[in-house]
């Protein structure tokens, strides 16, 4: 029986360290060389930009590693979006971002900590040069990969997608703003949000917003977090500091995973009435809840729009513990894959329910992938930052690789790749 694809990948890894060790002429640049393979052989794979290979001439930009037949191999343009959409700040340039000339495929770009507060660079790649073609996942039954390695010295926000927040809130940063557009969010991978360094994946059904909050509330996070690494550390600090944030959509499943290294981890959040955010998910479920029970229940909304009910499957319970019982009435937890909710019952009838832990990792995600209608009202694809209304500095650090799948990728496969982390 051959050997699997996977397999092959894993071997010749095994071989480069192995020859690395006991051959002092083996090269770093064979060493970089098989890492580049080993993504690039991931079947799957859409587009994974190394920041090495560039356009043979012209204005030199990266372009990605694509499969044969691909119609483009995604040049990356820079840009300051607060240029774009608020018209103050300089436009931005290749020079805004410092190379490393080292990191896991040979090197790396910089996202710097701006403190001008009209700069906010990224690499991108226009609408017009995405729309309909590989990168551009959408609509029911598609899932997704996206892979970024990175050193991450500050912040907690995007690293790679298609994720146009929009320039649509009312808030203080918006006074000034002379172009406003919706949401057109799809995928990206965030390096963690409201849980800072994790592996944050985030997709959206409608492009806006989630549970009738101002922002998009399906997201996930790895059970690990990465460490802050000054990103102008030594050389040694640098090259052992590299982590592989990873994000999977399955469609199959209905699931929306953080990975960090390779591993994702079981991450809850208790009380989620009590939270900031996930509160409207809390909302979400409970009014889901009450539709489905005759009559109108107290602190049912009938207007809550019924597409925004978050209500994943609780079939049998994964466990259940009497928290008390008298009187013939009995309260238990019971533990779901997605959901920990507090039952009671009366006389062995359910009375009444609270939702009392919500499952951040994974995350329930039964929608399809936001599909926007034409190549003028979907977002672009960007690297580093995100278009969106508040303008903070996000994510700042060294990112040495990005790659984005058609598939929801394996444990096994994102071991793999994470293992590239400490390839030089």
């Amino acid at each position: 029986m051959g050997i699997t694809k996977i397999q092959r990948i894993n071997r010749q890894l095994f071989i480069a360290m192995f020859a690395a060790w006991i051959c002092p002429g083996f090269s770093v640049a064979d060493d970089v060389n098989t890492s580049r393979s080993a993504v690039v052989d991931t079947p799957g794979l859409v587009a994974f930009w190394d920041f090495v290979q560039r356009e043979p001439d012209g204005e030199r930009r990266f372009t990605a590693h694509v499969p044969t037949g691909s119609p483009t191999d995604y040049p990356l343009d820079a840009a300051n979006y607060v240029n774009d959409y608020w018209g103050t700040g300089r436009e931005a340039t290749y020079a805004d971002f410092p190379l490393l000339g080292r990191g896991p495929f040979g090197n790396a770009i910089r996202i710097v900590k701006e403190t001008d507060p009209d700069f906010r660079p990224f690499l991108y790649i226009p609408r017009s040069r995405l729309h309909d073609t590989p990168l551009d996942i959408k609509g029911a039954g598609k899932s997704v990969s996206v892979v970024v390695w990175a050193i991450r010295e500050s912040g907690n926000h995007a690293l790679a997608g298609i994720w146009h927040e929009g320039t649509d809130l009312k808030q203080k940063s918006t006074d000034s703003i002379a172009k406003v557009e919706r949401g057109q969010r799809q995928y990206a991978l965030f390096a963690g949000l409201n849980k800072q360094g994790s592996a944050c994946g985030h997709v959206s059904e409608n492009g806006a917003s989630s549970f009738q909050n101002k922002y998009a509330l399906h997201k996930c996070n790895s059970a690990g977090q990465s460490p802050a690494v000054p990103a102008d550390s030594p050389a040694e600090k640098l090259d052992a500091s590299w982590q592989c944030f990873a994000m999977t959509f399955d469609d199959d499943k209905d699931e929306l995973t953080g990975w960090l290294n390779g591993v994702s981890g079981d991450r809850w959040l208790e009380n989620p009435k009590k939270d900031g955010l996930i509160s409207y998910a809390y909302k979400a479920y409970m009014q889901g809840h009450f539709a489905k029970l005759p009559g109108k229940q107290a602190g049912e909304d009938p207007s809550f729009p019924k597409d925004q009910y978050y209500n994943p499957p609780e079939g049998e319970p994964l466990s259940v513990k009497v928290i008390r019982e008298s009187d013939g009435q009995r309260v238990e937890l019971r533990e779901h894959r997605f959901t920990k909710i507090e039952v009671t019952l009366q006389d062995g009838k359910e009375v009444a329910r609270e939702l009392v832990a919500l499952r951040l990792n994974p995350w329930w995600y039964p929608h399809g992938i936001y599909t926007p209608k034409d190549d003028q009202s979907g977002g672009p694809f960007t690297i580093g930052r995100v278009i969106h209304s508040a303008r903070t500095v996000g994510f700042t650090g060294w990112i040495g690789g990005v790659a984005v799948f058609d598939r929801a990728l394996s444990e096994k496969e994102l071991q793999t790749l994470a293992a590239l982390s400490h390839a030089r």
